[in-house]
Protein backbone atom coordinates (compact mmCIF):
# COMPACT_ATOMS: atom_id res chain seq x y z
CA UNK A 1 0.00 0.00 0.00
CA UNK A 2 1.26 3.48 -0.84
CA UNK A 3 2.27 5.67 2.13
CA UNK A 4 -0.46 8.19 1.25
CA UNK A 5 -3.15 5.52 1.34
CA UNK A 6 -1.82 3.95 4.53
CA UNK A 7 -1.74 7.32 6.29
CA UNK A 8 -5.24 8.19 5.04
CA UNK A 9 -6.57 5.12 6.85
CA UNK A 10 -5.50 6.52 10.23
CA UNK A 11 -5.73 10.31 9.70
CA UNK A 12 -8.45 12.22 7.85
CA UNK A 13 -6.19 15.17 6.97
CA UNK A 14 -3.44 13.78 4.74
CA UNK A 15 -2.32 15.19 1.39
CA UNK A 16 0.70 15.60 -0.89
CA UNK A 17 3.15 18.30 0.13
CA UNK A 18 3.69 21.54 -1.78
CA UNK A 19 6.90 23.39 -2.66
CA UNK A 20 5.93 26.34 -0.47
CA UNK A 21 5.92 24.02 2.55
CA UNK A 22 9.58 23.18 2.20
CA UNK A 23 11.72 23.07 5.34
CA UNK A 24 14.71 25.24 4.44
CA UNK A 25 14.16 24.26 0.83
CA UNK A 26 13.44 20.56 1.40
CA UNK A 27 9.95 19.86 0.04
CA UNK A 28 7.79 17.37 1.95
CA UNK A 29 6.37 14.46 -0.03
CA UNK A 30 3.32 14.22 2.26
CA UNK A 31 1.64 16.33 4.96
CA UNK A 32 -0.50 14.87 7.76
CA UNK A 33 -2.39 16.86 10.41
CA UNK A 34 -3.57 14.56 13.23
CA UNK A 35 -6.49 15.79 15.34
CA UNK A 36 -5.59 14.10 18.63
CA UNK A 37 -3.03 11.92 20.40
CA UNK A 38 -4.45 8.71 18.97
CA UNK A 39 -4.18 9.93 15.38
CA UNK A 40 -0.71 11.32 16.04
CA UNK A 41 0.45 7.93 17.33
CA UNK A 42 -1.11 6.13 14.36
CA UNK A 43 0.53 8.53 11.90
CA UNK A 44 3.93 7.96 13.49
CA UNK A 45 3.37 4.19 13.52
CA UNK A 46 2.56 4.13 9.80
CA UNK A 47 5.56 6.36 9.11
CA UNK A 48 7.75 3.84 10.92
CA UNK A 49 6.27 0.91 8.98
CA UNK A 50 6.90 2.71 5.68
CA UNK A 51 10.34 4.00 6.68
CA UNK A 52 9.31 7.64 6.24
CA UNK A 53 11.47 10.53 7.43
CA UNK A 54 9.29 12.76 9.63
CA UNK A 55 9.61 16.49 10.36
CA UNK A 56 7.15 18.17 12.79
CA UNK A 57 5.66 21.58 12.00
CA UNK A 58 3.83 24.03 14.23
CA UNK A 59 3.16 27.58 13.06
CA UNK A 60 6.43 27.79 11.05
CA UNK A 61 7.73 30.69 13.17
CA UNK A 62 11.01 28.83 13.77
CA UNK A 63 11.00 26.29 10.96
CA UNK A 64 13.93 28.16 9.43
CA UNK A 65 16.06 27.59 12.55
CA UNK A 66 18.78 24.98 12.37
CA UNK A 67 19.89 23.18 9.23
CA UNK A 68 17.84 21.57 6.44
CA UNK A 69 16.68 17.99 7.00
CA UNK A 70 18.33 15.31 4.89
CA UNK A 71 14.90 14.74 3.36
CA UNK A 72 11.26 15.11 4.35
CA UNK A 73 8.93 12.24 3.45
CA UNK A 74 6.25 13.35 5.91
CA UNK A 75 5.57 16.73 7.48
CA UNK A 76 3.44 16.30 10.62
CA UNK A 77 1.42 19.49 11.05
CA UNK A 78 0.17 20.11 14.60
CA UNK A 79 -2.32 22.92 13.90
CA UNK A 80 -5.32 20.68 14.75
CA UNK A 81 -3.78 19.82 18.12
CA UNK A 82 -4.85 23.17 19.53
CA UNK A 83 -6.76 22.56 22.77
CA UNK A 84 -6.15 23.81 26.27
CA UNK A 85 -6.79 20.42 27.83
CA UNK A 86 -6.86 21.47 31.47
CA UNK A 87 -6.21 24.51 33.61
CA UNK A 88 -6.11 23.72 37.31
CA UNK A 89 -5.84 27.25 38.61
CA UNK A 90 -5.64 26.17 42.25
CA UNK A 91 -2.47 24.24 41.54
CA UNK A 92 -1.02 26.80 39.09
CA UNK A 93 -0.86 24.12 36.38
CA UNK A 94 -2.10 23.95 32.79
CA UNK A 95 -1.99 21.20 30.17
CA UNK A 96 -2.10 22.13 26.48
CA UNK A 97 -1.75 20.47 23.10
CA UNK A 98 1.34 21.15 21.03
CA UNK A 99 -0.39 23.12 18.27
CA UNK A 100 -1.99 25.67 20.58
CA UNK A 101 -0.73 29.19 19.95
CA UNK A 102 1.24 30.68 22.85
CA UNK A 103 -0.76 33.90 22.35
CA UNK A 104 -4.07 32.07 22.72
CA UNK A 105 -2.75 30.12 25.70
CA UNK A 106 -1.77 33.39 27.35
CA UNK A 107 -5.24 34.85 26.80
CA UNK A 108 -6.98 31.81 28.27
CA UNK A 109 -4.74 31.71 31.34
CA UNK A 110 -5.16 35.46 31.89
CA UNK A 111 -8.91 35.00 32.25
CA UNK A 112 -8.12 33.40 35.62
CA UNK A 113 -5.32 35.76 36.57
CA UNK A 114 -2.45 33.46 35.64
CA UNK A 115 0.27 33.19 33.01
CA UNK A 116 2.97 31.00 31.55
CA UNK A 117 6.05 33.12 32.22
CA UNK A 118 7.61 32.73 28.78
CA UNK A 119 8.08 35.58 26.34
CA UNK A 120 6.71 35.21 22.81
CA UNK A 121 9.17 37.05 20.53
CA UNK A 122 7.47 35.62 17.43
CA UNK A 123 3.66 36.03 17.41
CA UNK A 124 1.79 32.83 16.64
CA UNK A 125 4.44 30.49 18.04
CA UNK A 126 2.98 27.20 19.26
CA UNK A 127 3.45 25.31 22.50
CA UNK A 128 5.27 22.47 20.76
CA UNK A 129 7.52 24.74 18.72
CA UNK A 130 8.44 26.81 21.77
CA UNK A 131 9.50 23.68 23.65
CA UNK A 132 11.28 22.10 20.68
CA UNK A 133 13.33 25.25 20.08
CA UNK A 134 13.89 25.96 23.78
CA UNK A 135 12.94 29.58 23.09
CA UNK A 136 12.77 32.18 25.85
CA UNK A 137 13.23 35.92 26.32
CA UNK A 138 13.86 38.51 29.05
CA UNK A 139 11.67 36.73 31.62
CA UNK A 140 14.16 33.86 31.71
CA UNK A 141 16.14 35.96 34.25
CA UNK A 142 13.51 35.22 36.89
CA UNK A 143 11.47 32.30 35.56
CA UNK A 144 13.79 30.28 33.34
CA UNK A 145 13.19 28.64 29.97
CA UNK A 146 10.75 25.96 28.73
CA UNK A 147 12.87 23.22 30.33
CA UNK A 148 12.28 24.89 33.73
CA UNK A 149 8.52 25.38 33.29
CA UNK A 150 7.50 22.08 31.66
CA UNK A 151 6.51 19.67 34.42
CA UNK A 152 4.92 17.01 32.23
CA UNK A 153 5.03 16.05 28.58
CA UNK A 154 3.42 13.54 26.23
CA UNK A 155 5.32 12.58 23.09
CA UNK A 156 5.04 10.00 20.34
CA UNK A 157 8.24 8.09 19.71
CA UNK A 158 9.64 7.28 16.31
CA UNK A 159 7.94 3.86 16.37
CA UNK A 160 4.50 5.31 17.18
CA UNK A 161 4.54 4.46 20.88
CA UNK A 162 3.23 7.09 23.29
CA UNK A 163 5.56 8.12 26.11
CA UNK A 164 4.73 10.32 29.10
CA UNK A 165 6.83 11.99 31.75
CA UNK A 166 5.93 14.05 34.79
CA UNK A 167 2.40 14.83 35.83
CA UNK A 168 -0.06 17.47 36.98
CA UNK A 169 1.70 18.58 40.14
CA UNK A 170 4.75 20.79 40.30
CA UNK A 171 6.73 18.49 42.61
CA UNK A 172 6.26 15.35 40.51
CA UNK A 173 9.78 14.10 39.72
CA UNK A 174 9.06 10.46 38.99
CA UNK A 175 10.29 8.87 35.78
CA UNK A 176 12.57 9.98 32.97
CA UNK A 177 12.47 13.77 32.58
CA UNK A 178 11.37 13.97 28.96
CA UNK A 179 10.37 17.61 29.35
CA UNK A 180 13.96 18.72 29.84
CA UNK A 181 15.23 16.30 27.23
CA UNK A 182 12.81 17.47 24.53
CA UNK A 183 13.36 21.18 25.24
CA UNK A 184 15.59 22.42 22.46
CA UNK A 185 15.61 19.07 20.64
CA UNK A 186 14.48 20.49 17.26
CA UNK A 187 12.06 17.62 16.62
CA UNK A 188 14.84 15.02 16.52
CA UNK A 189 13.69 12.80 19.41
CA UNK A 190 9.94 12.49 18.98
CA UNK A 191 6.69 14.31 18.26
CA UNK A 192 5.55 16.56 21.12
CA UNK A 193 1.75 16.25 21.46
CA UNK A 194 0.90 17.61 24.91
CA UNK A 195 2.70 19.55 27.63
CA UNK A 196 1.92 20.47 31.24
CA UNK A 197 3.31 23.74 32.55
CA UNK A 198 3.96 25.33 35.90
CA UNK A 199 2.21 28.71 35.95
CA UNK A 200 2.60 31.98 37.85
CA UNK A 201 0.03 34.56 38.94
CA UNK A 202 -0.27 37.75 36.94
CA UNK A 203 1.31 40.38 39.15
CA UNK A 204 -0.83 43.22 40.45
CA UNK A 205 1.66 45.82 39.26
CA UNK A 206 4.71 46.11 37.03
CA UNK A 207 7.12 48.82 35.96
CA UNK A 208 9.93 49.22 33.48
CA UNK A 209 12.91 51.34 34.44
CA UNK A 210 14.83 52.40 31.33
CA UNK A 211 18.19 54.12 31.05
CA UNK A 212 20.39 55.14 28.11
CA UNK A 213 24.01 53.94 28.39
CA UNK A 214 27.10 54.99 26.52
CA UNK A 215 29.45 52.19 25.54
CA UNK A 216 30.40 48.76 26.79
CA UNK A 217 31.61 49.84 30.23
CA UNK A 218 28.46 51.80 31.07
CA UNK A 219 26.21 48.97 29.87
CA UNK A 220 28.15 46.41 31.91
CA UNK A 221 28.10 48.56 35.05
CA UNK A 222 24.36 49.30 34.73
CA UNK A 223 23.39 45.65 34.34
CA UNK A 224 25.68 44.49 37.14
CA UNK A 225 24.45 47.19 39.53
CA UNK A 226 20.89 45.90 39.18
CA UNK A 227 21.76 42.21 39.29
CA UNK A 228 23.74 42.67 42.51
CA UNK A 229 21.11 44.83 44.22
CA UNK A 230 18.11 43.83 46.38
CA UNK A 231 15.50 45.14 43.88
CA UNK A 232 14.74 41.56 42.68
CA UNK A 233 14.06 42.26 38.98
CA UNK A 234 11.98 39.88 36.90
CA UNK A 235 14.15 40.79 33.91
CA UNK A 236 17.18 42.92 33.11
CA UNK A 237 17.74 43.57 29.43
CA UNK A 238 20.32 45.36 27.33
CA UNK A 239 18.68 46.44 24.07
CA UNK A 240 21.20 47.63 21.54
CA UNK A 241 22.11 50.16 20.69
CA UNK A 242 22.49 51.81 24.07
CA UNK A 243 19.53 50.96 26.34
CA UNK A 244 19.29 49.08 29.63
CA UNK A 245 15.75 48.18 30.78
CA UNK A 246 14.63 46.55 34.02
CA UNK A 247 11.26 44.89 34.67
CA UNK A 248 9.93 44.93 38.22
CA UNK A 249 6.80 43.04 39.27
CA UNK A 250 4.78 42.64 42.46
CA UNK A 251 2.30 44.63 44.55
CA UNK A 252 1.83 48.33 43.66
CA UNK A 253 3.59 49.89 46.67
CA UNK A 254 6.49 47.48 46.48
CA UNK A 255 6.98 47.96 42.74
CA UNK A 256 6.94 51.74 43.10
CA UNK A 257 9.58 51.65 45.83
CA UNK A 258 11.79 49.21 43.90
CA UNK A 259 11.43 51.29 40.74
CA UNK A 260 12.73 54.35 42.59
CA UNK A 261 15.63 52.32 43.97
CA UNK A 262 16.42 50.95 40.49
CA UNK A 263 16.36 54.43 39.00
CA UNK A 264 18.86 55.56 41.62
CA UNK A 265 21.13 52.66 40.69
CA UNK A 266 20.98 53.49 36.99
CA UNK A 267 21.53 57.22 37.36
CA UNK A 268 19.79 60.49 36.61
CA UNK A 269 18.84 59.49 33.06
CA UNK A 270 16.68 56.58 34.24
CA UNK A 271 12.94 56.80 33.71
CA UNK A 272 10.08 54.60 34.89
CA UNK A 273 7.15 53.52 32.71
CA UNK A 274 4.26 51.06 32.78
CA UNK A 275 4.91 50.06 29.16
CA UNK A 276 7.81 48.06 27.78
CA UNK A 277 10.48 49.94 25.81
CA UNK A 278 10.82 49.45 22.08
CA UNK A 279 12.54 46.17 21.29
CA UNK A 280 11.69 44.49 24.59
CA UNK A 281 11.25 40.74 24.20
CA UNK A 282 11.86 40.77 20.44
CA UNK A 283 14.69 39.40 18.36
CA UNK A 284 17.05 42.05 17.00
CA UNK A 285 16.75 43.01 13.35
CA UNK A 286 18.93 41.22 10.82
CA UNK A 287 18.90 38.37 8.34
CA UNK A 288 21.29 36.33 10.49
CA UNK A 289 20.36 35.68 14.12
CA UNK A 290 23.05 34.46 16.52
CA UNK A 291 22.04 33.12 19.92
CA UNK A 292 24.71 33.78 22.54
CA UNK A 293 25.12 32.53 26.09
CA UNK A 294 27.75 33.23 28.74
CA UNK A 295 27.90 34.58 32.32
CA UNK A 296 26.47 38.12 32.57
CA UNK A 297 29.87 39.90 32.98
CA UNK A 298 30.75 38.88 29.42
CA UNK A 299 28.43 41.63 28.11
CA UNK A 300 31.29 44.13 28.30
CA UNK A 301 33.56 42.01 26.10
CA UNK A 302 30.74 41.25 23.63
CA UNK A 303 29.93 44.95 23.20
CA UNK A 304 33.61 45.84 22.91
CA UNK A 305 33.94 43.33 20.08
CA UNK A 306 30.73 44.17 18.22
CA UNK A 307 30.66 47.92 18.76
CA UNK A 308 27.98 50.16 20.28
CA UNK A 309 25.65 50.23 17.26
CA UNK A 310 25.14 46.48 16.89
CA UNK A 311 21.62 44.99 16.98
CA UNK A 312 21.90 43.06 20.24
CA UNK A 313 19.64 41.98 23.07
CA UNK A 314 21.17 40.62 26.27
CA UNK A 315 19.33 39.35 29.33
CA UNK A 316 20.55 39.44 32.90
CA UNK A 317 20.58 35.65 32.75
CA UNK A 318 23.57 35.87 30.41
CA UNK A 319 21.67 34.97 27.29
CA UNK A 320 21.08 37.11 24.21
CA UNK A 321 20.82 37.46 20.46
CA UNK A 322 22.86 39.28 17.85
CA UNK A 323 21.29 40.38 14.56
CA UNK A 324 23.58 40.82 11.55
CA UNK A 325 22.46 42.93 8.61
CA UNK A 326 21.66 41.60 5.15
CA UNK A 327 24.45 43.72 3.68
CA UNK A 328 27.11 41.57 5.35
CA UNK A 329 28.80 39.04 3.08
CA UNK A 330 29.02 35.37 4.12
CA UNK A 331 32.72 35.95 4.77
CA UNK A 332 31.93 38.92 7.02
CA UNK A 333 29.40 36.87 8.99
CA UNK A 334 31.90 34.02 9.38
CA UNK A 335 34.52 36.48 10.65
CA UNK A 336 32.19 38.07 13.23
CA UNK A 337 30.93 34.66 14.35
CA UNK A 338 34.47 33.33 14.79
CA UNK A 339 35.61 36.32 16.83
CA UNK A 340 32.41 36.22 18.89
CA UNK A 341 32.99 32.56 19.73
CA UNK A 342 36.55 33.34 20.76
CA UNK A 343 35.34 36.05 23.16
CA UNK A 344 32.52 33.94 24.59
CA UNK A 345 34.83 30.94 24.89
CA UNK A 346 36.96 32.85 27.37
CA UNK A 347 33.83 33.04 29.54
CA UNK A 348 32.90 29.39 28.88
CA UNK A 349 30.04 30.58 26.70
CA UNK A 350 28.93 29.76 23.18
CA UNK A 351 27.25 31.17 20.08
CA UNK A 352 24.74 29.32 17.89
CA UNK A 353 23.33 30.63 14.61
CA UNK A 354 19.56 30.23 14.72
CA UNK A 355 18.82 31.33 11.16
CA UNK A 356 20.75 32.76 8.24
CA UNK A 357 20.42 33.08 4.45
CA UNK A 358 21.33 29.96 2.50
CA UNK A 359 24.56 31.44 1.17
CA UNK A 360 25.65 32.27 4.73
CA UNK A 361 24.77 28.83 6.10
CA UNK A 362 27.08 27.32 3.50
CA UNK A 363 30.06 29.29 4.86
CA UNK A 364 29.69 28.80 8.63
CA UNK A 365 29.33 26.20 11.34
CA UNK A 366 25.93 27.02 12.81
CA UNK A 367 26.53 25.23 16.10
CA UNK A 368 30.17 25.69 17.05
CA UNK A 369 31.94 23.39 19.55
CA UNK A 370 29.53 21.10 21.41
CA UNK A 371 31.29 19.24 24.26
CA UNK A 372 28.28 16.99 24.91
CA UNK A 373 27.90 15.89 21.27
CA UNK A 374 28.84 12.25 21.93
CA UNK A 375 26.19 12.01 24.66
CA UNK A 376 23.62 13.69 22.41
CA UNK A 377 24.32 11.14 19.69
CA UNK A 378 23.71 8.29 22.15
CA UNK A 379 20.40 9.83 23.20
CA UNK A 380 19.42 10.20 19.53
CA UNK A 381 20.28 6.55 18.88
CA UNK A 382 18.14 5.46 21.83
CA UNK A 383 15.06 7.49 20.91
CA UNK A 384 15.34 7.30 17.11
CA UNK A 385 17.57 4.34 16.18
CA UNK A 386 16.76 4.60 12.46
CA UNK A 387 17.37 8.38 12.43
CA UNK A 388 14.03 9.14 10.77
CA UNK A 389 13.06 12.16 12.90
CA UNK A 390 14.26 15.47 11.45
CA UNK A 391 17.63 13.98 10.45
CA UNK A 392 20.28 16.64 9.95
CA UNK A 393 18.23 19.42 11.59
CA UNK A 394 20.26 19.56 14.80
CA UNK A 395 23.86 19.81 15.94
CA UNK A 396 26.34 17.39 14.44
CA UNK A 397 23.82 16.25 11.81
CA UNK A 398 21.62 14.64 14.46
Amino acid sequence: MRPLDALAKVCADVRPGEPAEGVLGVEPALVAAPKDLTEAADVMRVAAEKGLVVVPRGAETRLDWGTPPERCDLLVDTHRLSKLIDHTAGDLVAKAEAGLSMDVLGEKLAERGQRLALDVPLPGSTVGGTIASGAAGPLRTMYGTPRNLVIGITVVRADGQVARSGGKVVKNVAGYDLGRLFSGSYGTLGLIVEATFRLHPICAASAYVVCAVNGAEDAHDAVQSVLHSPVAPSAVEYIGPGTVAVLLEGVPDGVAARARQTAELLGENAESSETAPDGWGRYPDGTTLIDISAPPPSLRDVLTLLGPDVALTWSGSGHGQVGLAAEMTPEDVADVLGRLRDVLGRHRGHAVVRYAPEEVRGEIDLWGPIPALALMRRVKDQFDPDHRLSPGRFVGGI
